[in-house]
């Protein structure tokens, strides 16, 4: 990961040459690969295009690649294990948020 902007963000440059902000959510192993979870930071959140971004980690030449998952099923697999280790960091003693509906 880059490191100019400290150790929770990155630039990425799509094939077009744009770079986007990324703020690093979490990283976790599925399946002997590594995936990271971002936000856009320099987007507003009411944005429609605003959500989660799920690249996957490869390594070429000793430096970190990220890369899109063009896989539908491997995208939905690793998006929902990134929503359970989000919730259950969110409640790790899987007890109900006590502003949720009573």
């Amino acid at each position: 990961m880059s490191e100019d902007f400290g150790s929770d963000y990155i630039t990425i440059e799509d094939e077009d040459g744009n770079e986007f902000e990324l703020e690093h959510i979490l990283t976790t192993g599925y399946n002997g690969s590594e995936y990271a979870l971002f936000l856009p930071a320099d987007m507003e959140e009411d944005d429609p295009d605003f959500g989660y971004i799920i690249l996957k980690i490869t390594e070429e030449n000793g430096d970190e690649l990220y890369n899109s998952v063009d896989d539908e099923n491997e995208l939905a697999e690793v998006y929902d294990l990134f929503m359970e280790l989000l919730f259950r960091e969110d409640n790790p003693d899987g007890e109900e948020d006590e502003n949720s509906g009573e």
